[in-house]
Order: C-alpha cells, then sequence, then structure tokens
C-alpha cells in the first residue's frame, strides 16, 4: 500500500507541472490576444457619453445612432454600467422620443445628475412646438429608469436651433447650473426642484480670450484663431475653478477647455485636451469622472466596424490632472483602460453584462 501510494504521487507530480505550465502559456498567450477595450459598447452603436457615479457603480448615459443611418436621426437614449470599467451592464434604452410628447426627432446629447435621491436627465430634441431644438428633463427614482417627462413641456423652448447638447452641475453651495448650445453657450440657474428656474436665459460671451476665437459671425476675414468653440459643453470643477470642455474647432471636431471663476464667466481659453486624432468620426463629445481614485475622460470615436461619423461608439480614457488642477493632453487609443476591481464569476451574471463581443448586436427584450 505505501508503495503503490508512492508511485501515485510519484507519476502525478510531473502531470500537474505539466498542467501548471499549459495553464501558464494559456494565459500568456490569452494575454496577448485579449481585444482592446475600446470602444466600450460593442453592441450597438452610442455617442455622447455622460459618466454618473452612484455609489459604487459607474453609470454612463449615451445617445444612440442607428446602424447605416446617413444622418443623425436618433430616437432614444441608453444607459451602460459597470463596477471594473470593464465589464459593463446594458441597462438599454429607459428614455426616448416618445418619453417627450413635445418631441418628434433628433435625440441629441445630454446628461444625467442626481439631486434628493432622484435622477434627472436633460436631453434636447426637436420640439413640435417651435420647430426649433428644445431642452427637456425626465425623471426617474432610480438611475436606470424607467423615466417620465418632468414637465410635459420644454423646460427650454424659444424656436432656436441653438439650444443642444446640455450640462448640468451642481455647484458646492448647492446651486444646479444648465448649460448648452451650438455655436453659443447659454446658461440657466436652476432651482432645487431641478425643473424650474428664477432667472432669464443667460449667454456667454464668445471672444477670443475665452475660447479662441469670437462667434463665427463675428471674426476677422483672412484671421487664424487658436481654436473655436463649436458645441458638446461639460461643465465641471476642479480645485476652485470651473471648467467648461467642448467640441472645438469645426469640421472634424476635437476637444478643448476654458476655465472660469464662475459657470457665469469671464472665460479664459486654457487649451486643447484631446487634439484632433484618428477617431474616425468627424465629430466629438466628451465627459469626464472620478471612479475609485482614478479620473477619466470619455468621448466618442468612429471605430466600430460599419461605424464613422454616424455610426459613433463611445471610449474612455483614463489620466491624470496636472498638480494645479488643469487637463494634461489625452489622446485616444485601442486599448482604453485597466480594470479598478476584480470581477467576481461566483454570482448570477446575466449576459447584458459582458466585457468584449465581436460581431454580436443586442436589441432590447423586456421579457
Amino acid at each position: 500500500m505505501k508503495t503503490t501510494h508512492w508511485l501515485r504521487r510519484a507519476s502525478c507530480r510531473p502531470l500537474r507541472g505539466f498542467r501548471i505550465t499549459l495553464l501558464l502559456l494559456y494565459l500568456f498567450t490569452l494575454s496577448l490576444s485579449l481585444p482592446a477595450q475600446n470602444p466600450v459598447v460593442q453592441t450597438s452603436y452610442t455617442a455622447d457619453p455622460a459618466p454618473l457615479v452612484v455609489g459604487d457603480r459607474m453609470y454612463v448615459y449615451t445617445s444612440h445612432d442607428e446602424a447605416g443611418a446617413d444622418f443623425f436621426w436618433m430616437h432614444d437614449w441608453h444607459v451602460y454600467s459597470t463596477t471594473d470599467m470593464v465589464n459593463w451592464t446594458d441597462h438599454g434604452s429607459p428614455l426616448a422620443l416618445e418619453t417627450f410628447s413635445w418631441a418628434d426627432d433628433r435625440a441629441w446629447a445630454g446628461q444625467a445628475i442626481e439631486r434628493d435621491g432622484k435622477f434627472y436627465w436633460y436631453i434636447c430634441a426637436h420640439s413640435k412646438l417651435s420647430g426649433g431644438m428644445a431642452i427637456g428633463v425626465a425623471v426617474a427614482n432610480s438611475p436606470t429608469g424607467p423615466f417620465r417627462d418632468a414637465l410635459g413641456k420644454p423646460l427650454y423652448d424659444d424656436g432656436s436651433w441653438d439650444y443642444i447638447d446640455p450640462t448640468v452641475f451642481i455647484d458646492d453651495d448647492g446651486q444646479a447650473w444648465l448649460m448648452w448650445g451650438n455655436p453659443r453657450v447659454y446658461y440657466l440657474k436652476l432651482n432645487r426642484d431641478m425643473t424650474t428656474y428664477s432667472r432669464s436665459l443667460g449667454r456667454i460671451a464668445m471672444t477670443e480670450e475665452s475660447f479662441g476665437s469670437p462667434a463665427m459671425n463675428e471674426r476677422e476675414k483672412g484671421k487664424t484663431y487658436r481654436d473655436s468653440y463649436v458645441e458638446g459643453p461639460w461643465l465641471t470643477k476642479r480645485a476652485g475653478t470651473y471648467q467648461l470642455l467642448y467640441a472645438a474647432g469645426g469640421v472634424p471636431e476635437h476637444i478643448s477647455y476654458s476655465t472660469a471663476p464662475s459657470p457665469a464667466g469671464p472665460w479664459t481659453y486654457a487649451g486643447p485636451v484631446m487634439p484632433l486624432s484618428d477617431t474616425g468620426s468627424f465629430t466629438n463629445h466628451c465627459g469626464v469622472a472620478d471612479y475609485k481614485g482614478h479620473s477619466y475622460f470619455f468621448y466618442h470615436t468612429g471605430k466600430l466596424p460599419g461605424g464613422g461619423g454616424f455610426g459613433r461608439s463611445i471610449a474612455v480614457e483614463e489620466f491624470s490632472y496636472n498638480p494645479d488642477g488643469s487637463f494634461p493632453v489625452i489622446l485616444p487609443t485601442d486599448k482604453g483602460v485597466k480594470p479598478v476591481d476584480t470581477f467576481n464569476p461566483y454570482r448570477r451574471v446575466q449576459a447584458e453584462t459582458m466585457a468584449f463581443s465581436r460581431g454580436v448586436k443586442t436589441e432590447q427584450n423586456d421579457r
């Protein structure tokens, strides 16, 4: 018995070592062939990412490009979330044009924010009431909805086509600011209820000092300017300084930013954040957020198969602020970001949570 037992142990030792060697070789080979993490979502065309951290999860609210579109004919908005920045859960489309009785087309960029236990999602869409673009707001008790129109009418609508791409920010003193605009920047100071405002619409002065150039109709013919504001503002604050990131430069777009002592200004041009790069999309739109001790810059590209300027895909890069709180230059990559947490496979994980997919499309199915 002792001899047999010894033989068994002896014969197993090289086999166990062989298995470990094969496993290590497999893991090493797998690490070399792991797909890039950008674009973040590969099962649908997504654009205009707006990150929001709620508790232990990072949520990203996106617009949605239709496959094969020849313009920004967009009908709904989507939500994705993660706890590790690599595995993302698709929460489907909790908000669509049908949510707003006054809207009939162009479900373009928006941003969501939490206040007093409710979630407010500010969007822009074409208004049946005025014939222009309008700013609307939906509300929900959960970051993934269901969302409903908070007002039953636009939050702001006067027939202008400038009213696109709202960004929302709650300051340290509790004052909420709503900004939007192409080719100018507008702002409202929201009341505590997040659906009304007490003052008239403000407009930021577009000057060479504030955004690298004045408004288009005020530019000198033949003069070369440093930059120009276009659209897609994102308002944030760092080290006591307000920062407004935005799509800049015309077509194709890059991302630049300006700084100010107040959201109402005066703004000072601070330079590019993501210079013009080979993203496969002639537009760009960014959002920034800190999560689990890391800083992230979201943007969009046209790098999915069949993608492009009207078939965009959100992407993300990790970055570190400069010591003074200013933005560094951030370049787009296919690699994306590393996980910031472990993923527990010994639990129920439904199919709408995935790290990467190739050649797969998804559609919402409430069953």
